[in-house]
């Protein structure tokens, strides 16, 4: 068994995307790093801020992994082992879809110190930075956030619930089954009900668009939208579409 002393496991939010939205905290978490594993979702550019420490890609997408969830807690564990201060940078906040209690555990079993520094979730990241109000007063009084797929690679069933709600619902992860959410959604609510889908939100490669229940999947086809996207449900979208209220009432930018 390796010998276990001092090294240390730091689990550090990179924000939605746009390099500027990571706290000091996290960049000098980045900094002072002797290993960074990263995922597919951090920009780059974050890298940049350690040219020393070594650096190790274990992003995954649908239908490739570089590294499994299993390597990724070895690796963890392999170089605390070896005294050094590991860092592990996930797109958004660690605790936010981010199997960051798997990696937490394993490391205990190990008795490694851990942190977690906190990172802007892309649903709250990428909401602000196209000034939609995930909650509003006399309008929106809650929010539900929620992945579109399972562990298993099914839809998840909180869907169906969400589509009940009367709070903002935002849905990550969930393009690969769209049709099949957005049919929840007209089972509670009317055709016109506004829906927002962001693709890579905050970046330059950013795509938006915005419409109903009744047009997005149009909007979708016709825009090419795909993941990694952010689907936002309800009158929150509103705010955003008002201020395009000149151009038609879907459309996508840039």
């Amino acid at each position: 068994m390796e010998q276990l002393n001092k090294g240390s496991i730091c689990l550090v939010g990179a924000g939605p995307g746009d390099p500027e939205l990571i706290t000091l905290k996290g960049l000098k978490a980045i900094q002072n790093a002797e290993v960074i594993l990263y995922d597919a979702l951090i920009n780059p550019l974050l890298l940049d801020h350690n040219v020393i420490a070594q650096k190790i890609f274990v992003g995954k997408r649908r239908g490739f992994a570089k590294k499994t969830q299993e390597e990724i807690n070895h690796l963890l564990v392999h170089y605390a082992a070896q005294s050094k201060k590991v860092v592990r940078l996930k797109g958004g906040d660690p605790l936010i879809f981010g199997r960051a209690c798997e990696e937490l555990s394993y490391a205990a079993l190990f008795d490694i110190e851990t942190s977690i520094i906190p990172g802007i979730s892309s649903f709250t990241g990428i909401a602000a930075q196209h000034q939609i109000p995930l909650t509003k007063r006399s309008i929106s009084e809650s929010m539900w956030v929620t992945t579109g797929h399972t562990y298993d690679g099914r839809i998840s069933s909180d869907i169906p619930l969400a589509a009940q709600t009367s709070a903002t619902v935002v849905v990550l992860m969930g393009m690969r089954f769209l049709k099949q959410i957005v049919a929840a959604f007209t089972e509670h609510k009317p055709d016109n009900y506004p829906v927002a889908i962001i693709q890579n939100g905050t970046t330059k490669a950013e795509k938006v668009v915005l419409g109903t229940l009744a047009t997005i999947e149009k909007e979708v086809r016709e825009h090419a939208i795909s993941n990694p996207a952010n689907i936002i449900f309800g009158p929150a979208v509103l705010d955003q579409i008002t201020q395009y209220k000149n151009l038609k009432s879907t459309l996508c930018y840039r």
